[in-house]
């Protein structure tokens, strides 16, 4: 096996193992990453209950669970257009995704 560069686009997309999934460290981050922002939003709630709605920009009435899945639905509607338009590397959607989930949850 080659000598590949840890954190190199490489790494990222190499296979975890040999199953029917193609698991990669970048897959395997990405649900990683859904399952603490979910059970960050549930300690969040835990501690500080109620999260009143309110009104925002969108003029919908939007909780916190309901800010998260739109950024979290925006950031995936990002990343596809860009993937469309430019292609890789995806260093700058993420930045735009960043950007976008903190606007939502701060005038949602």
């Amino acid at each position: 096996m080659e000598n590949i560069v840890m954190f190199s686009a490489e790494w990222w997309t190499l296979p975890l193992g040999t199953s029917w999934m193609a698991w990669t460290r970048a897959t395997a981050g990405f649900f990683i990453f859904i399952v603490l922002a979910i059970s960050s939003m549930g300690v969040w709630e835990y501690y500080s209950p109620g999260g009143a709605p309110r009104r925002g920009v969108l003029a919908i009435d939007t909780t916190r669970g309901d800010r998260l899945f739109i950024s979290l639905l925006g950031s995936a509607f990002i990343f596809l257009a860009w993937l469309f338009f430019v292609g890789s590397p995806l260093w700058w959607p993420l930045g735009i995704a960043i950007i976008w989930g903190v606007f939502v949850f701060r005038y949602v």
